[in-house]
């Protein structure tokens, strides 16, 4: 999921051929703060107070605005976390205290989960929803969500002034999405009136409302994930009224209609939100959420030095769009205070750290040997020591993180590296590629910290693995902007190893959100950034994204994931925590995945 580019930088690049963004580039920022980890201290969840208690006002304070508000086009982690008080979905997550509980579906604005032979059609290609009464839109009177509400959304998905961030997600799987998104991006005047008389005037076929209560979406093939990608931002339900708004629209901005438990009184660009109450919104009809304190309040323009200053000093409850600075957490975890949380807790890990992208455009990683002994060389127990040891890190062996469908427990496709790099083995690799004196290679580095220090860590071990290693620093802006999203730059040979990182969309069943967008359809603005191409491992993936069943998810995944590792596309390096801290006033905070932050719809006021 993109994040905020204070937390992270995020490629600009987000349109694919045949898939959503589904990841995103790793947060420097949160790295940063990581890396003064040494692996001491004890940091401690947040405790949980026996009686949750209503009323009083939740602050979160943080640097920057957000990009946007309409849910077709909002496509960031603070966007999530703002979503998850105003807006609703269909299938959503709950608020757990444990990892594999916050990750599994439950119905939301659906009255009930589809499952097969109830709701899924026999061949898995149609899923039908009810929708659960008692759903309101915040109007004068309050009026039902109805399943046309659905559908507008949908139809808005692809608009020409502000569209969704990954298209992928739908016109792979939705019949009919692709050609009408196709039109869509052919309206000569992307007007009010021009964008209406598309929407009109063009069917949608695959979302359908065959009656106020009842929504039908047909695929082009079973999707065993369908039901992850309908959580996101993007399949909330949309009112009548935004019809005469341009998409994500100044005008829009002031005029949202909640139909979460609360409601955006005011927004200042730059300056923060203000939200309070639904006053349509009900208990009764929402599951998910118990909307605890009365009003949410978010300040923007602050520097995390003040942030964590307000906070500590209870002035503030959470952080909105950053982590802890570098500089406290020592601090914060020799104190063991109760405010900082490494989420999420257990053996589980919330984002792909580093991983080494391997330029398969031109260049000596086109052989697969070079690239196997890349895999056998690099030491990856150091880069999990500069970010901070392993009570937030772990070496990884697959792309897949822990916990996932897909993942593999103890597999190793180069045994002879068990994380500290194997010099002799790689030099053999290398001298039977032909390379008997080495190979000289160059390393994309990003010049903010811990880049530097992390592209130094592997040139040294690749060093030592036969390897002739230059490095190449450039900006974290340029790191994305200019060398990795354009291709033609990777084909001129302007580096050979790059070290992105990711965070999955969803976890569970993610392989269309992990395998797929890393392995496959390398190109502008893809992030398969080495341009890593092979039809065997294509076909790998195009099977697994019909699996119908986790069992058979499971399999298909694990094969189409272990062929690329086999094969060395990429170098996995390490997975990581992620550190939140909140106040002392404030209760009821489990790490939560959706919003790399706690559920503000779940937490109370002490």
């Amino acid at each position: 999921m993109p994040q905020h580019p204070s937390a992270l930088q995020r490629p600009p690049g987000r349109t694919r051929r045949r898939q959503g963004v589904g990841l995103v580039l790793f947060a420097l920022a949160a790295a940063v703060a990581l890396a003064a980890l040494t692996g001491t201290g004890n940091a401690r969840a947040g405790t949980r107070a026996d009686t949750p208690t209503r009323g009083g006002e939740l602050k979160l304070l943080g640097t920057s605005d957000i990009f946007n508000i309409d849910t077709v086009s909002a496509y960031y982690t603070v966007s999530n976390l703002l979503e998850r008080a105003w807006t609703r979905q269909l299938v959503s997550y709950v608020n757990a205290p444990t990892f594999p509980g916050s990750i599994k579906l439950v119905p939301d604005v659906a009255a009930a989960l589809p499952v097969n032979g109830n709701g899924i059609s026999a061949d898995g290609k149609t899923y039908t929803f009810k929708i659960r009464q008692g759903v309101q839109w915040d109007t004068t009177p309050p009026r039902q969500v109805t399943a046309d509400d659905f559908v507008r959304e949908f139809k808005l998905l692809c608009n020409p002034i502000s569209p969704v961030g990954a298209p992928g997600y739908f016109t792979s799987t939705i019949v009919g999405m692709k050609a009408y998104c196709d039109g869509f991006a052919k309206v000569k005047k992307p007007t009010v009136d021009g964008i209406a008389a598309y929407v009109s005037g063009h069917k949608l076929a695959g979302v359908v409302a065959t009656d106020p209560s009842t929504l039908t979406f047909k695929l082009l093939q079973p999707a065993g994930d369908f039901l992850n990608i309908l959580t996101m931002g993007f399949a909330s339900a949309r009112p009548v009224e935004y019809d005469q708004y341009l998409p994500d629209s100044a005008q829009l901005r002031q005029h949202t209609i909640a139909d979460g438990p609360y409601k955006i009184t005011s927004y200042t660009a730059t300056k923060g939100f203000t939200l309070e109450r639904n006053p349509a919104w009900t208990q009764a009809s929402d599951p998910l959420r118990h909307a605890y304190v009365d009003k949410i309040t978010i300040t923007e323009g602050l520097s995390s030095t003040s942030v964590q200053q307000q906070i500590e000093a209870g002035t503030g409850d959470m952080e909105w769009d950053i982590q802890p600075p570098s500089q406290d957490l020592p601090r914060l975890i020799s104190a063991g205070d109760k405010g900082l949380i490494l989420g999420p807790t257990g053996p589980y890990y919330v984002a792909i750290g580093y991983y080494l992208a391997l330029n398969q455009y031109a260049g000596v990683m086109k052989k697969k040997l070079v690239r196997q002994a890349v895999a056998t060389a690099v030491n990856k127990k150091s880069i999990v020591q500069i970010l901070g040891g392993p009570k937030v890190n772990a070496v990884s062996d697959q792309i897949i993180p822990p916990g996932n469908v897909g993942f593999v427990p103890g597999f190793n496709a180069y045994p002879a590296n068990t994380g500290g790099g194997n010099a002799a083995a790689s030099k053999a690799l290398l001298a039977k590629a032909g390379y008997p004196n080495g190979v000289a290679i160059k390393i994309l580095s990003s010049t903010s910290d811990p880049g530097p220090r992390v592209a130094q860590a592997i040139q040294s071990s690749l060093n030592a693995g036969g390897f002739k290693v230059t490095l190449v620093p450039v900006t974290q802006t340029d790191y994305y902007g200019k060398y990795l999203t354009q291709p033609s730059i990777a084909k001129k040979g302007a580096w050979d190893i790059a070290l992105p990182g990711y965070i999955p969309d969803w976890f569970g069943n993610n392989g269309r959100s992990v395998v797929q967008p890393l392995f496959t359809n390398p190109g502008l603005g893809s992030t398969d950034w080495g341009g890593y191409d092979n039809p065997t491992e294509n076909a790998l993936v195009d099977k697994a994204l019909t699996a119908r069943t986790p069992a058979q998810a499971n399999k298909l995944w694990a094969a189409a994931q272990t062929f690329v590792m086999k094969d060395a596309g990429y170098v996995p390096i390490n997975v990581q925590k992620w550190p939140i801290y909140h106040s002392a006033r404030l209760q009821g905070c489990n790490f939560f995945w959706y919003t790399l932050s706690c559920d503000v719809t779940n937490v109370w006021i002490k």
